[in-house]
C-alpha cells in the first residue's frame, strides 16, 4: 500500500448512505415520544400522532390546503406504484427516466400495467428534453434521481393548462428543494431519505386532478388492498386524516415526527434547503480542487444537493474498464469503512462507476469538510495496493 498520510480528522458522524440516510443531528433514541407504542394506530392517541405527522408534513413542504397528505405503505416504491396503478390508462402517458428509479417505473407501465407509454430517456448524469413532452399525456419522472445525482431545476416546463396529470417521484428532493406544489398533481417520497427516518412507510400526496382522476377512473385491473384509494367511486378521504391502510409502524412514526420538528427548529423548508446546499457547496468545492474526480451531472443547474454522485475523471483511470473501476470503488469504500471515515459512498450499482455522497440536510457541512481527505487518502491507497 502507498504511503499517503492518514488524515488527522475524521468525520464526526460518517454517515454518508442515500438511503436510508444520517439522522438529523443530536438525535437519540431517548428523545421520541413513546406513549404511541403498544397502542392501536386507531385509538385516538394513534390517530393523533399520524394526524400531527401530516400536519407537521404539510407545513414544513409548505404543501397548499388543496392537496392531499398520506402516509402509506411500502415506502416511496409503494407509495409511487400506488398512484400508478390506479390513476394511469385513463389517457396516453410519457415516462422520462434518466437514473434506475425511472427507469423502473419505465418497466412497471410496459410490463406490469401494459400500457403504451412513451418514453424519454437521458443518459446518467443528463435530463431529456422535459419540455418537449406532450401536455396532454400524463407523465411520470423521478424530481431527484438519486442514482444519478441529477434532478429537476423547476418546474416550468409543466403546463398551468395541462391535460394530463404530473406524477412526480420526489423521494430525495423532499425536504432539500422546493417543489413547485401547483405543478404537481401527484408527489411521493420516503422520510428515509432527506430526514433519515425508518424504512418502510411512503407519503403520498395528491393535487385536485389526482383526486377527480381517481373518482371518475376505474382501471382495468385488479388492485391490492394496499392500493385502493377510493370506495365506491369516491376517495377514502381517512387515509389522509391519519387512518392508514395498514399497521404502521408507531416507533418509525414517532421517529419521524422528532425530525420533522427538527427540521421546523432549523428553520423549516428554507433552513433545510440552505442546509442542503452549504453541504453540497463544499462537497463542490473538494471536487474542483482534485483531478482525479468530477461531478456525473454535467450541468450544475440540474446537480443534486443530496445524492452527489461522482466519477472519476477520464484522464485519471484512463486505460480502466468498468470492471476495474468499480473494483477501485470497492477498495475504496472498504478502506473508508475499515478507518471509520465514511460508510456507504459507494455509487449505485447500475450507475456509471464511482462515488456517492449523501449532501442532505441531516449531514453537517464540517463532516463534509473532513470527508475530502479521506477521500483523497483512499483514491492513493487504493491505487497503490
Amino acid at each position: 500500500m502507498t504511503d499517503f498520510p492518514r488524515p488527522g480528522v475524521k468525520p464526526a458522524r460518517p454517515h454518508f448512505s442515500s438511503g436510508p440516510c444520517a439522522k438529523p443531528p443530536g438525535w437519540g433514541p431517548e428523545h421520541l415520544a413513546l406513549g404511541s407504542l403498544g397502542r392501536s394506530h386507531r385509538s385516538k392517541l394513534g390517530k393523533s400522532r399520524l394526524t400531527y405527522a401530516i400536519d407537521l408534513t404539510r407545513q414544513i413542504l409548505r404543501v397548499p390546503d388543496t392537496h392531499r397528505i398520506g402516509i402509506v405503505p411500502g415506502s416511496d416504491t409503494g407509495a409511487f406504484e400506488m398512484a400508478m396503478w390506479t390513476m394511469l390508462g385513463a389517457r396516453p402517458v410519457t415516462m422520462a427516466a434518466w437514473e434506475s428509479f425511472g427507469e423502473g417505473w419505465v418497466t412497471d407501465a410496459l410490463k406490469q400495467l401494459k400500457l403504451e407509454p412513451t418514453v424519454v430517456k437521458a443518459p446518467y448524469g443528463a435530463l431529456p428534453d422535459l419540455a418537449a413532452i406532450d401536455p396532454s399525456h400524463d407523465v411520470c419522472f423521478t424530481w431527484n434521481g438519486t442514482t444519478s445525482g441529477v434532478r429537476v431545476p423547476n418546474g416550468d416546463w409543466i403546463a398551468d393548462d395541462r391535460a394530463g396529470l404530473t406524477f412526480a417521484d420526489a423521494t430525495s428532493g423532499a425536504f432539500a428543494q422546493d417543489l413547485p406544489w401547483p405543478k404537481l398533481d401527484v408527489a411521493t417520497f420516503s422520510w428515509q431519505k432527506a430526514l433519515g427516518g425508518e424504512g418502510g412507510h411512503g407519503v403520498l400526496i395528491l393535487g385536485p386532478r389526482a383526486v377527480e382522476r381517481l373518482e371518475s377512473y376505474v382501471p382495468d385491473r385488479p388492485l391490492p388492498k394496499v392500493f385502493r384509494l377510493t370506495s365506491k367511486g369516491k376517495l377514502i378521504e381517512g387515509i389522509f386524516k391519519g387512518e392508514t391502510i395498514n399497521t404502521p409502524s408507531m416507533l418509525a412514526v414517532e421517529d419521524y415526527i422528532w425530525t420533522l420538528e427538527w427540521a421546523r427548529g432549523v428553520g423549516g423548508l428554507s433552513g433545510m434547503i440552505a442546509r442542503a446546499d452549504a453541504n453540497a457547496a463544499a462537497l463542490d468545492e473538494f471536487v474542483q480542487r482534485t483531478p482525479w474526480l468530477d461531478h456525473l451531472a454535467s450541468d450544475p443547474a440540474s446537480r443534486s444537493n443530496t445524492s452527489v454522485c461522482l466519477k472519476f475523471a477520464d484522464a485519471a483511470v484512463a486505460g480502466m474498464d468498468d470492471e476495474a473501476q468499480n473494483a477501485l470503488v470497492k477498495k475504496m469504500t472498504a478502506l473508508l469503512e475499515g478507518e471509520d471515515a465514511a460508510y456507504d459512498v459507494g455509487g449505485y450499482r447500475d450507475a456509471p462507476p464511482g462515488l456517492r455522497i449523501w449532501c442532505g440536510a441531516t449531514v453537517e457541512a464540517a463532516d463534509i469538510e473532513a470527508l475530502g481527505p479521506w477521500l483523497e487518502w483512499a483514491w492513493h491507497s487504493a491505487r497503490g495496493q
